[in-house]
């Protein structure tokens, strides 16, 4: 049954970006459909087989290594911030333990492209996906782009090419960005859900940006408008500590800045909580309600009725903060095995939850862009809900293929 349901939603998500696409008789369903099989292909791989369940725990053991030597430079700056409890065991402080560490992988990434090692792999990989999504270069190159540097940083990578880049492939690109997510706080976000669910969304995601852009947003790009906007490298070569040092305070931006959001999301639901259970009899608060709001579309991702009012106030507290509260959340129940959710729910959110698909990134995209090149931010800046619309959709078909899985 839960395949069918499954199945019947893939369809309602597709359909959903139909009813608004720009360009309903020019979808290209071939491609679509090439690109969904090789999501179902690699989400197989990636949780049911022992390849990809022994690459995941590879990762994960990668990245806990890598986020070890985070935490020595962490400690020694902030050498009073580990407490224990009554035993004396450390407790988990979120800023240290998972902020923090971001400002080290920065610098760790910003090494790699010094290196000539992430451009590398960002163009060839660009240029094999391209082949298969029937589009150009220039979007396959930018989705692997933003899956690695991050949704603002990508497009400084695309800054010569900016000015020549027309309406509907701005929205391909900036879609891209949106329903990926940076390298740089992958690490964090393993310590929070189970990295499987992290890498299998990453992947998904990545094609399923394609998907729903190619349905929203068909179109075919000319000869003519691939040569318009061919990347070029980049004139000035940094000096190698002048690179480190950029990294390092993007990466130290980045974890005060989500710092910051953490405090005034988690202050406002709590809030708004507060004031909805005052008002409300049987204590239903703010994020009940989101709940049952998306609760249908919890179900059909596959997760059990019984299960999709509380994973739908999950999602819902996703779309309206970031992926951090919610994941902050899943983790609560996780830790404290209160049951609310059964395995398969959990893992089936968790997939949902790895994206930048929020309202917060619609400003944080166009204001990137707005930053190099006033009039194409105002252009992203008009669509900015029909991008946040059709990443949101990504992440649920994204979740529902994982969902056949697990």
């Amino acid at each position: 049954m839960q395949y069918i349901i499954g199945l019947i939603g893939l369809a309602v998500f597709l359909l959903l970006a139909w009813v608004v696409s720009s360009d309903r008789k020019n979808v290209r369903w071939q491609y679509i459909a090439i690109m969904m099989v090789i999501q179902f292909l690699l989400a197989f791989l990636l949780l049911k087989t022992p390849g990809g369940v022994y690459l995941v725990n590879n990762l994960a053991k990668g990245f806990g290594y890598l986020l070890g030597y985070a935490a020595e430079g962490v400690n020694f700056v902030f050498p009073n911030m580990v407490n224990v409890d009554s035993k004396g065991a450390p407790l988990k402080n979120f800023f240290t333990q998972v902020l923090l560490p971001i400002t080290f992988i920065s610098a760790l990434i910003g090494i790699l492209q010094y290196l000539r090692l992430l451009p590398f792999i960002i163009k060839y990989l660009g240029l094999a996906i391209s082949k298969i999504n029937g589009m150009g270069k220039l979007e396959s190159y930018n989705a692997v782009a933003s899956a690695i540097l991050g949704q603002s940083e990508v497009f400084i990578s695309l800054k010569k090419q900016l000015p020549y880049i027309p309406k509907h492939r701005l929205y391909t690109l900036t879609a891209s960005a949106m329903s990926t997510v940076s390298l740089s706080i992958v690490g964090a976000y393993f310590s929070m859900i189970k990295p499987e669910y992290v890498v299998t969304a990453i992947v998904l995601n990545l094609f399923g940006g394609f998907i729903i852009a190619s349905i929203i947003n068909p179109y075919r790009v000319t000869d003519e408008e691939e040569n318009e906007v061919i990347m070029t490298e980049n004139e000035h070569q940094q000096s190698f500590f002048e690179m480190l040092g950029e990294y390092i305070l993007d990466g130290f931006k980045v974890a005060i800045i989500v710092g910051a959001m953490l405090i005034g999301y988690i202050a406002l639901i709590a809030m708004l909580n507060g004031i909805v259970d005052a008002f409300t009899p049987g204590h239903v608060n703010f994020q009940t309600i989101l709940g049952y709001v998306f609760a249908p579309f919890a179900f059909l991702t596959g997760i059990p009725w019984h299960d999709a009012v509380r994973a739908g106030s999950i999602m819902a507290t996703k779309l309206v903060s970031n992926e951090f509260v919610a994941m902050l959340d899943v983790q609560n129940i996780v830790n404290n095995k209160t049951g609310e959710l059964s395995e398969r729910a959990i893992g089936i959110v968790s997939v949902f939850l790895v994206s930048f698909a929020n309202f917060s990134s619609i400003g944080i995209i166009a204001g990137a862009i707005k930053s190099l090149n006033d009039k194409q931010g105002d252009v992203v800046a008009r669509f900015g809900l029909k991008l946040l619309y059709g990443a949101t959709l990504v992440s649920f078909i994204s979740a529902t293929i994982a969902g056949f899985f697990l």
